[in-house]
């Protein structure tokens, strides 16, 4: 009897507690960690994926309403200095590991390096040996700075309105940041269209929107502006396949299940490109989405609430514009047969994916030159820098002297006055010195320039701000710079 007793008394002492705790939270620490949606305004708590009124993931605004920087950070007197990795930069070439002397102080975590900052001591070797300048030595908090469209919560541009901006070009390149963007740009637009005077019927051949763009911001925004029976059109300069084959990452992961307009969850675990590629392409044809292939925008003008889009000899018009076109712009092409080759890459993003590969390099820029350097720092990996010039005459002072260093201690080879003449599945063709030179080959890289994305951006009238972005910190520790 007793013992029931004390069971009793436990349990009711035990609901009390939880009665207590659960009260004192809902007052003080719910309360305090709670957040309006973005959107809609609706109070989220600080763990909240969707808003259950606008359904909007609240994560997808943390870039448009980040605070705008306007001037340089400037050191607290007598402030510990410790080392931030630019997570926007950083392309995890593991380079900054070895050149710490304070072990564990930085490590290369998810393809990203991570910073302890309880180990840090601020030396700063880890920001010189880094190839693309993506450490900064700082006493501030740990923030990192991007360049990006000055856009608000419907990705609208602030200084060109009825223009909106989403995905990579608006500084969130994940293919779940993208989707969601073109979804929630899309409805905003469709939501501006209600009441917009210029609003023609459907004979004055003015589409209700034109999408610039068939990356997977692209397409969520295709597919949304059918489900909102929008007049659309989606403008590709290049082809479906091309854009993804183009993508710098090899291997591409979603983590959790994405909600595609009119198509519904897709769900693609460790992906390849190429089965990418034919999970876009099952959409497209279950959904109806047109693309129009092979079509540039070279211009954009807005005339009394009209956009035009001037595309070589022809020109289309639209109420709206979004642009979902990918940050790394339009690179320029070598113009050799089998540059179309999937394993020629404009930009790459993870390093370690090229562990043990014939890597062939092509620019002489800075950009050529990063890449160089840190593909040669991972394992097994072979590195070919190609440049048509005698000299480099481009390359900053510190990356001459880096790969210098690289190509005496045999880790790149350097051929100047190179060109590549032909690419091929195993192999590549260069004329070196008046000799055509057949060189084994896994993957090409080439980083010859191109038209930047951002100075289009300005020219059309789309004004360009840095934003200040609280990098993230693991549970575990203080370390702090992931993206």
């Amino acid at each position: 009897m007793d013992g029931i007793l004390t069971t009793v008394v436990f349990v009711i002492a035990t609901a009390i507690f939880v009665m207590l705790h659960l009260r004192k939270s809902k007052g003080t620490g719910a309360a305090a960690e709670s957040r309006p949606c973005p959107r809609c305004g609706t109070n989220l708590s600080a763990t909240a994926q969707w808003c259950p009124t606008c359904k909007a993931p609240p994560q997808a605004f943390d870039l448009v309403n980040a605070k705008i920087v306007t001037g340089e950070e400037k050191p607290e007197t007598g402030a510990v200095l410790h080392a931030i990795v630019r997570a926007d930069v950083c392309v995890g070439c593991g380079t900054c590991v070895p050149a710490c002397p304070e072990p564990g102080a930085i490590l290369i975590v998810n393809k990203v390096a991570r910073v302890d900052l309880d180990l840090c001591k601020g030396h700063g070797l880890c920001a010189a040996a880094c190839p693309v300048n993506g450490i900064v030595i700082t006493s501030g908090a740990a923030v990192q700075v991007v360049e990006v469209p000055d856009l608000n919560a419907n990705f609208e541009s602030n200084s060109l309105p009825g223009l909106y901006v989403a995905g990579e070009l608006g500084g969130r390149g994940l293919i779940k940041n993208a989707i969601n963007e073109g979804r929630l740009a899309m409805e905003g637009i469709a939501a501006s269209l209600k009441n917009d005077p210029f609003r023609g019927d459907v004979s004055d051949g003015i589409h209700d929107v034109i999408v610039v763009g068939s990356g997977p911001s692209g397409i969520s925004a295709g597919l949304e502006a059918i489900h909102q029976g929008l007049r659309y059109l989606v403008l590709e300069q290049g082809t479906l396949s091309e854009t993804i084959s183009k993508y710098p990452r090899k291997k591409l992961l979603f983590a959790e299940p994405l909600r595609v307009p009119v198509y519904g969850d897709l769900w693609v675990t460790d992906a390849t490109k190429e089965s990418l590629l034919a999970v876009w392409q099952t959409v497209i044809a279950k959904t109806g989405l047109k693309i129009h292939s092979g079509i540039r925008v070279e211009g954009i003008r807005k005339e009394a609430g009209t956009f035009f889009l001037k595309c070589g000899d022809r020109e289309f018009r639209a109420r709206r514009v979004l642009l979902a076109m990918g940050r790394r712009g339009t690179p320029r092409r070598l113009g050799a047969p089998g540059e179309e080759l999937d394993k020629v890459f404009y930009d790459i993003v993870e390093m370690e994916a090229f562990e043990g590969q014939r890597m062939l390099v092509v620019g002489g820029g800075d950009s050529a030159v990063e890449s160089a350097l840190g593909l040669a720092n991972q394992p097994g990996t072979t590195v070919t820098l190609s440049y048509r010039g005698a000299e480099f005459g481009r390359v900053k002072e510190r990356n001459r002297e880096k790969i210098d260093a690289a190509v005496n201690e045999g880790k790149v080879e350097l051929l100047l006055g190179s060109q590549v003449k032909e690419i091929r599945r195993d192999v590549v063709v260069l004329e070196h010195e008046g000799t055509l030179r057949r060189l084994p080959n896994d993957n090409v890289v080439v980083r010859i320039g191109g038209e930047a994305p951002y100075p289009f951006l300005e020219r059309i009238g789309v004004r360009i701000v840095k934003k200040e972005i609280q990098l993230e910190q693991p549970s575990d520790s203080k370390s702090g710079a992931q993206a």
